[in-house]
């Protein structure tokens, strides 16, 4: 089995590869790609599938393993989440494609290597801000090569900023966090990978999102880990349940923080 050291090393050789990829295929179509629509709506552009198609060829190169995409028809990912237990690649290839089709400079590659579905290293990278997140398990998390955290989190949930998407949990809840916040401020900065790297590194300190998807938060969720901080499934089940699920997640920057967040979310649901 690799070591924590091992691990990092690979985590800095996936960084690498991103980075390449991005400025080669995404950078060059920002600003210019036409948006087209999915049969669920949801949109994706040339630079989503050409960005997928070239993260699957180089891959397997650094580690061996299928690999799972979100430009991928449902049945295509539940056979690789099956056969991937030893070792497969999880990737967004463009998190937050509506901000990438409408300039908006907020989106990410995000790249996670599992093992027993479990991730082991992963980067989230921003092309547009050459921010690059990574983490290995046991090794830490890492922006650009400083480690995560940036700034302590908040001692208290009153005093936190807030990342929340309103518009996929309930009415009621939504009400309640309108109304009634518990933290000093909230935002919305639509890739779901970034906001969890932004959590990592004190620039949030509490999460709120009613659904995401496997290939959001692979990376974003280690990362979030090694550096401090905690998350879960907002309805208590595993968030590493395979690629067919969407989950409400709940994260904060600190457990004690996470714990406090977790009981107000708990009694105004």
């Amino acid at each position: 089995m690799p070591t924590a050291t091992q691990r990092l090393a690979r985590a800095r050789a996936l960084e690498s590869m991103v980075r390449d990829i991005a400025r080669e295929v995404i950078l060059p179509r920002y600003l210019n790609s036409v948006r087209n629509r999915k049969a669920d709506g949801s949109l994706f552009t040339e630079a989503d599938v050409e960005s997928q198609r070239r993260l699957a060829e180089e891959l397997p190169k650094l580690l061996p393993g299928p690999v799972l995409g979100e430009e991928m028809s449902g049945e295509e990912q539940a056979r690789l989440w099956s056969d991937g237990g030893r070792g497969m690649w999880c990737i967004d290839p463009i998190d937050g494609t509506t901000n990438f089709a409408n300039g908006i400079p907020f989106f990410a590659v995000s790249v996670a290597y599992l093992v027993d579905h479990e991730p082991r290293f992963g980067v989230v990278y921003n092309p547009v801000t050459d921010e690059s997140f990574y983490a290995a398990s046991g090794a830490g998390a890492y922006v650009n090569g400083a480690e995560l955290p940036l700034r302590p989190a908040a001692q208290h949930l009153s005093d936190a900023v807030a990342g929340i998407d309103f518009k996929r949990i309930s009415h009621h809840l939504g009400d309640e966090l309108a109304v009634r916040p518990p933290y000093y401020s909230q935002r919305n900065f639509g890739s779901s990978a970034l906001e969890w790297c932004f959590v990592a590194a004190g620039r949030l300190d509490v999460y709120l999102h009613g659904g995401q998807r496997l290939w959001d938060y692979a990376a974003g969720r280690l990362i979030l880990a090694e550096a401090g901080g905690q998350a879960a499934a907002l309805d208590g089940d595993s968030l590493m349940a395979g690629p067919s699920v969407k989950r409400g997640i709940v994260a904060a920057a600190s457990p004690s923080l996470f714990a406090e967040w977790r009981n107000w979310l708990t009694a105004h649901s």
